[in-house]
């Protein structure tokens, strides 16, 4: 395990030409730093030995007070579309790469610091970010990777007590945020537009060379490249979709090259599920809907695609394109199948699983827990129930439907289906509940732990640390955490989320 002075940083996106980034030194707190949370998961990433956490140097490296050796701080260019209409340059306005860590595994990561202060790229803004964004997407970010969707990671965020305005006064917080990389549709689109399309090869050689090596020196790589892309968005969004996650500002800036989640701003897991929930209040057209995000995945990429016409012909750009629906419809529906602990594939399946969700929504059921008790059902019935099937396995599921008898047809269904393949109880049930979190981060529990973070003068982030560590074991029962596998208080339900950090 490596000391903090002792990782070897390198950085290869620095040595592509200027045009790509912009020199961006991080600009020191003017009020003493301190460490809010550490999350040794991530450390192991980089070897970094979990001890250094207690070094009081530890906080002033990543709040960007001190400059680590070997870093080579740049700001990456960028361009997008955001909310459907392209805005020709954005880029890293308020996230700075020191550069890149490689492990004794051989894997390298990018090691960015998020709120560290303006850019050349943060149009007049102050470049910071505020403890209660920073908050949410280290507690998610680490929560979606331990639900198995691809996504950055978190190190740490280092706090201060220096005001930022945002709506209100808040205080200030810089999040460590590692990645493979953090090059994103909008990085081709920028040069695309500039009508560069020798810096759009250049873009696409050094990505294909630093994260799809099996791709170099083939005739149609560049080809072969956008459908990689497009097979890995695809299977990512329909992660997101049978978790019941979504992503509140999808823009071509916050789609990874890579096909990881980046980007937490507006975001939610769904309590009652909602086929049109909306988790940025700022979304007034509803344009990143939860139902909408598997098409906003493919018009995103036909915008990559746009781009990469340089490189290949209208053709094979269209045949990648042509292979996320049926891509993520084959990830789809193997994801729902493992939820609803079917191992075999039939014919009557989307139709069962569709009338499911519309009998949820029609219900106000809530998605993880209905997911959770549907484990426990048995899939045969015992005794006279009154033709309600086994009084014992179906009461708490339910309890959870406003018109009980509704969930009793869809269930005789579902006990069909599972005799159909001799589905075997207790095995099922195993199964199922590897699939099927308990845990998830709902906004309330988030809120939860910001409001005691951030409360004057207090710096209780001891909810911060419960959530780490029980998102990270989202599958468990974990007995004394029961209080948060609940529905949210009312409270909770009302919690609207902004694009402002």
């Amino acid at each position: 395990m490596h000391k903090l002075t002792e990782l070897q940083f390198d950085n290869t996106y620095a040595r592509l030409p200027a045009a790509f980034h912009a020199q961006a030194a991080p600009t020191p707190f003017r009020r003493e730093p301190y460490l809010v949370s550490f999350n040794a998961a991530a450390a192991e990433l980089l070897d970094l030995d979990p001890d250094e956490a207690g070094r009081a140097e530890f906080v002033e490296y990543f709040s960007g007070n001190k400059i680590l050796p070997g870093v080579e701080s740049l700001a990456m260019l960028y361009a997008g579309h955001q909310f459907g209409h392209y805005v020709p340059q954005l880029g890293d306005g308020r996230a700075i790469l020191l550069g890149e860590v490689r492990n004794k595994a051989g894997a390298k990561w990018d090691v960015q610091l998020k709120g560290a202060g303006p850019t050349p790229f943060s149009r007049g803004f102050d470049g910071r970010a505020v403890l209660r964004s920073t908050i949410r997407e280290y507690l998610c970010s680490e929560a979606l990777h331990n639900l198995g969707i691809q996504t950055t990671r978190a190190l740490c965020i280092v706090g201060s007590d220096e005001p930022v305005r945002r709506e209100t006064i808040e205080t200030a917080a810089v999040l460590t945020r590692l990645s493979p990389s953090h090059v994103r549709f909008g990085t081709f689109e920028v040069f695309h537009y500039r009508g560069q399309p020798e810096r759009v090869r250049e873009l696409a050689d050094y990505v294909i060379a630093n994260h799809y090596p099996e791709l170099e020196g083939d005739q149609d790589r560049y080809e072969r490249f956008l459908r990689e892309v497009v097979l890995r968005t695809a299977r990512l969004i329909a992660r997101w979709q049978a978790v019941g996650f979504a992503h509140g500002v999808m823009n071509t800036d916050n789609m990874s090259i890579l096909g990881l989640t980046i980007d937490y701003g507006p975001f939610g897991f769904m309590d009652d599920y909602r086929a049109n929930f909306v988790c940025n209040h700022s979304d007034h057209g509803g344009r990143y809907a939860f139902n909408q995000q598997p098409a906003i995945g493919l018009w995103n990429l036909s915008c990559l695609a746009e781009t990469l016409l340089s490189l290949i012909e209208r053709e094979p750009a269209v045949a990648a394109l042509d292979a996320y629906q049926p891509a993520f419809a084959e990830s789809y529906g193997e994801l729902m199948r493992s939820k609803l602990g079917w191992r075999e594939r039939r014919q009557e399946d989307a139709e069962l699983i569709l009338s499911l969700l519309e009998l949820l929504e029609a219900n106000g059921v809530d998605y993880t827990n209905f997911f959770r008790r549907l484990g426990d059902l048995k899939s045969e019935t015992h005794g006279d129930d009154g033709g309600n099937g086994d009084s014992d396995n179906d009461a708490s599921l339910r309890d959870m439907f406003i018109d009980p008898a509704a969930c009793d047809v869809w269930t005789a269904r579902y006990r069909e289906r599972l005799r159909a393949e001799a589905s075997v109880d207790d095995e099922r049930r195993q199964r199922m509940n590897l699939t099927n979190p308990k845990f998830v981060l709902r906004n309330y529990l988030a809120q939860d732990a910001i409001t005691k973070a951030t409360a004057a003068r207090q710096r209780d982030f001891t909810e911060i640390e419960r959530l780490l560590e029980l998102l990270r074991r989202p599958f468990d029962e974990q007995p004394s955490m029961e209080r948060y596998a609940a529905a949210p208080p009312e409270w909770g339900r009302r919690i609207a989320v902004s694009c402002s950090s």
